[in-house]
């Protein structure tokens, strides 16, 4: 059975497929292209050169800044998307519960720029992103395909992480992204707790998943 981030995102490929053609179809020009591929418009833009950079990790601020680059546009995803939606529209408990997951999102981006200051890098900035849903299912959707992502792209840099205090501050995270993780694929119908052992990503397979949600 293929990973559970690889479902979600030939759901999402699959959703803006369909928003790609009614683009096209009214002139309005498509900004991504469908099946998960790199976004054109992302290519040539300041985000998308952070996130490849991230691939090479030479030091802890660089791994700090690959998790924040990622909590960034977890956060932006919940704080933009719940600011569209009204409560009405989600099941009884979800939207709250949605509104924890967005300011714990939060927290981590504080915690993540705060120790990169610390540590004395600069960190990097929230992006324009384009997260392609299209009502309250296909945010949900993508919302779980951003946190079992996210999951598997801390377990994926943790070997490269020098500080073993900052190794166990990154436990603290990805706990709670497990968390969050689990929950989304419970309200998506899915398995919230799929396999015994998580599967890491590498920052590459990482860039692939989220590379068409950055615009610049």
């Amino acid at each position: 059975m293929p990973a559970l981030h690889t479902l979600f995102l030939e759901a999402i490929s699959e959703e803006r497929a369909h928003s790609v053609s009614r683009r096209t179809l009214f002139g309005s020009g498509a900004k991504l292209v469908a099946g998960g591929a790199v976004a054109m418009a992302a290519v040539a833009s300041p985000a998308f050169a952070r996130v490849a950079a991230a691939q090479d990790f030479s030091n802890d601020i660089d791994v700090l800044n690959y998790a924040l680059t990622l909590e960034h546009l977890e956060y932006a995803f919940y704080r933009d998307g719940l600011a569209s939606f009204s409560a009405g529209l989600f099941e009884d408990g979800v939207y709250d519960n949605l509104v924890d997951i967005r300011d714990h999102e939060d927290a981590h981006v504080v915690a993540l720029v705060d120790t990169i200051v610390s540590l004395g890098g600069t960190p990097v900035a929230e992006a324009v992103y384009d997260f392609g849903y299209q009502n309250v299912a296909g945010f949900l959707s993508v919302a779980a395909a951003l946190e079992n992502t996210g999951v598997s792209a801390y377990d994926g840099a943790a070997a490269a992480i020098e500080n073993v205090d900052l190794l166990n501050a990154a436990g603290t995270i990805v706990a709670v992204e497990a968390r969050h993780a689990s929950y989304l694929n419970f309200v998506n119908g899915d398995d919230p707790f799929p396999s015994a052992f998580e599967t890491p990503l590498t920052p590459t397979q990482v860039l692939e998943i989220a590379t068409p949600f950055f615009v610049q």
